[in-house]
């Protein structure tokens, strides 16, 4: 039988980061079915949503909404009834939730969450601390990070330091090379150090792809030595057992996306400064982070 295909209509007044992952973890229980996402972001004015009704009218299927001004909401609702198109907006259950709960009503106000306050500028100072800290660099600044990812390469270090920098967070990640001596600053760290690993198959499989857009040859010793099976076999171990001297919790990231990783590594840090009483000055913004670690 051919597979079944909707469309899909994300309506958003800002950047619609809010309905696409909703969208996506709600899709993503639905494999018999293809859904054909149609993103309409920014949509402030009634010209926008003159587009928007033009694209559902063409192509019609279930519209989610995040719309603050009323009279867009009314007009957006009013077509999609005409059209018989299931129209929903997706923050009203809960904001009347909160409300009763508060006991206060709410201040639509469009794109609240993107404003530019002092979390903002923390997150972005979180990405540039990334950069200078990235794949064993600027070491010294260890001293100013609030968690060290150590790994062999290509285990997910650096995307997952740059989705936890999107939290806040100043993540420094350091490579565990055969050979090579780690950081002195790694001796006594201010901080929790977390060791990334993965099977040996899945990283040989990484690194071969990685050697081909690079363009290189697999001629050399250090080349071979990258993707031979003994070889990255002893170095996983030989971290691992690094870790395990050190204390160092361990996260295998063989089956995890980035997310999912990055939510460990939170409970990871919030264990660390339980353990020594002391608070962790950045909780995860996303509750979605919460799930995905106790889902782990």
């Amino acid at each position: 039988m051919p597979q079944k295909s909707i469309n899909l209509h994300l309506v958003s007044d800002s950047t619609g980061e809010t309905l696409n992952s909703i969208a996506r973890a709600v899709v993503a229980n639905f494999d018999q079915v293809r859904v054909v996402h149609h993103r309409w972001s920014l949509v402030r004015t009634r010209l926008n949503l003159d587009r928007v009704l033009e694209g559902v009218q063409a192509e019609p299927g279930p519209v989610l909404f995040t719309l603050v001004d009323q009279s867009l909401r009314h007009a957006l609702e009013e077509t999609c009834a005409r059209l018989h198109v299931p129209c929903l907006s997706v923050l009203d259950q809960v904001t009347e939730l909160l409300q009763r709960e508060i006991g206060a009503p709410a201040r639509p106000r469009r794109a609240a969450q993107h404003v530019m306050d002092a979390d903002y500028f923390r997150r972005i100072d979180a990405m540039h601390f990334v950069l200078a800290h990235d794949d064993g660099q600027g070491t010294q600044g260890i001293m100013n990070a609030d968690v060290v990812l150590v790994g062999v390469s290509r285990s997910s270090k650096t995307p997952t330091c740059f989705y936890l920098a999107n939290r806040g967070i100043k993540a420094a990640n350091v490579p565990l090379v055969p050979g090579a001596d780690l950081p002195p600053e790694l001796d006594n760290p201010p901080c929790p150090v977390i060791g990334l690993t993965i099977d040996v198959a899945a990283l040989i499989e990484i690194r071969r792809h990685r050697l081909k857009l690079i363009g290189a040859t697999g001629i050399r010793q250090d080349e071979l030595d990258y993707v031979n099976e003994e070889a990255v076999r002893a170095e996983i171990l030989a971290a691992r057992r690094l870790c395990a001297a050190r204390g160092w919790p361990v996260i295998d990231v063989t089956r995890r996306s980035i997310e999912e990783t990055a939510a460990t590594v939170l409970q990871q840090m919030e264990l660390w400064h339980r353990k020594r009483g002391s608070q962790m000055e950045h909780a995860p913004e996303d509750p979605a982070a919460a799930v995905l670690g106790s889902q782990s």
